[in-house]
């Protein structure tokens, strides 16, 4: 899979696929058709979110303190907190289902250099519409 952060809301890649390809929201998340080199292919995407967990251990030492000296915790809330980040995965494969981004696929490198000019193209675009401009 190709994979890159999304800072962008939710929903946002899904919006940017559909003006770009004229989809009209039709099956936006798979099979979306594309050509390199002279041939076509098919990607599909997803939005994931990878949760970022930390451990605050200043409220944990201090409630520690407190529990030594037979008090109740009271910043027990505090102990961790969570922030997600969200990324966009896309698998590119051919009429016959082959994974595109296997290392031995012939157009493999050309493919990812597709994929990462249609990332910066996202990342860079406020407004979808300029995209159909661009072809």
């Amino acid at each position: 899979m190709f994979i890159f952060e999304d800072p962008k809301s939710a929903n946002e890649f899904y919006n940017y696929i559909n003006t770009k390809y004229s989809l009209n929201d039709f099956d936006v998340w798979l099979d979306v058709p594309f050509v390199v080199d002279g041939k076509e292919f098919l990607f599909s995407f997803y939005e994931v979110e990878i949760p970022t967990k930390t451990v605050n251990l200043v409220p944990l030492a201090i409630d520690g303190v407190l529990h030594s000296a037979e008090i109740d915790p009271v910043m027990d809330t505090l102990y961790e907190t969570r922030k997600g980040n969200w990324y966009i995965g896309i698998e590119v494969y051919d009429a016959n289902d082959k994974d595109c981004l296997v290392e031995d696929f012939e157009y493999r490198k050309d493919i990812i250099e597709y994929l990462a000019l249609l990332k910066n193209e996202y990342l860079a675009t406020h407004n979808y519409n300029e995209v159909l401009f661009k072809r």
